[in-house]
């Protein structure tokens, strides 16, 4: 079949913007595993790297030395040849999201947080809401964290950076109740949402099914599995178990998670973003080699192209 020069052209602009358009998946990994990675930040660095990610996720509490030389550590990211997705909130930073008494250390802290990110490349940033009380999280306490949430996400956003965050086993925000609640009193502009597919099995609910409801709401996903009897959420919320001896979050592909599921949805609704690989711990094996796992996972299994580690 002749080939018209209209047509010709026609179909090299297409290539050219197909080759243009960002790439829809980026992989990373979050390393502070416990099993080895916990206590040093550059080995669990490095040994992710030599797993094949050059995208690490870590936390501010490492990395204190650093607030007024952010420099300094670029170069050491620079020499083992990573960068970050982003970096979490966390000690020494102000985390009370529920206590108004707390609202503004808590939005100097995460500003001066955003700012130290954005230095390093990073367009978001993924927060804890902080550690969970006894009497649990009350309807008082949501109105006050959506409301300094969305105070702390219109202002990150003029500094470029989107806030995302995170519904964590154990934490202030951890149930639909609370997820459903935050969600609907913020801006969608202003708060994005980190959807853990572990945390949120085990929290009960169907990480797919969240997925489908949020959408492009998601900034990143934490890719970690459960046991294959929770799938499609667990049946009863789990007191927090000791990681290293009874743990309830596995490497990719334990069965837990559907995820080749997530990831036709994700390809259906064009989403882009982080897949970011997660797991607590690793008492079975070295962290590097649940890494590898879980890498193998995404490659073989899913089809996350290379170029996206």
């Amino acid at each position: 079949m002749t080939t018209t020069r209209r047509e010709f052209l026609l179909a090299a602009a297409g290539a050219a913007g197909a080759m243009a358009a960002p790439a829809r998946y980026r992989a990373g990994i979050t390393t502070n595993t416990r099993g080895g990675w916990e206590s040093d930040v550059f080995l669990s660095f490095r040994e992710a790297r030599e797993a094949g990610y050059t995208n690490v996720e870590s936390f501010i509490h490492y990395f204190v030395d650093f607030w007024e030389k952010p420099a300094e550590l670029k170069s050491r990211l620079d020499e083992i040849g990573v960068r970050f997705v982003t970096v979490s909130n966390g000690a020494p930073m102000e985390v009370h999201f529920e206590d108004p008494a707390r609202h503004e250390k808590l939005l100097a802290d995460h500003m001066r947080l955003g700012r130290f990110i954005r230095y390093f490349g990073c367009n978001h940033m993924k927060i804890n809401l902080g550690p969970r009380r006894p009497t649990a999280t009350t309807a008082e306490d949501l109105k006050h964290m959506s409301e300094v949430l969305e105070k702390l996400g219109r202002q990150l956003k003029g500094e470029g950076i989107r806030l995302a965050i995170h519904a964590h086993m154990w934490n202030q925000f951890e149930n639909r109740r609370e997820i459903d609640y935050l969600m609907e009193h913020t801006d969608a502009s202003h708060v994005g949402f980190v959807l853990d597919t572990g945390h949120i099995t085990m929290a009960g609910i169907d990480p797919v099914e969240l997925a489908r409801t949020l959408g492009h709401r998601i900034a990143e996903f934490h890719m970690k599995d459960t046991k294959p009897e929770h799938r499609g959420g667990a049946r009863q919320r789990l007191d927090r178990p000791d990681m290293m001896k009874d743990p309830c979050f596995f490497a990719l592909g334990h069965g837990g998670v559907d995820f080749p599921a997530l990831k036709k949805h994700l390809d259906s609704i064009g989403w882009q973003g982080w897949l970011t690989v997660e797991l607590d711990s690793s008492p079975m094996r070295p962290p590097k080699e649940s890494a590898r796992i879980s890498r193998s996972y995404l490659l073989n299994s899913l089809g996350i192209p290379r170029e996206a580690f």
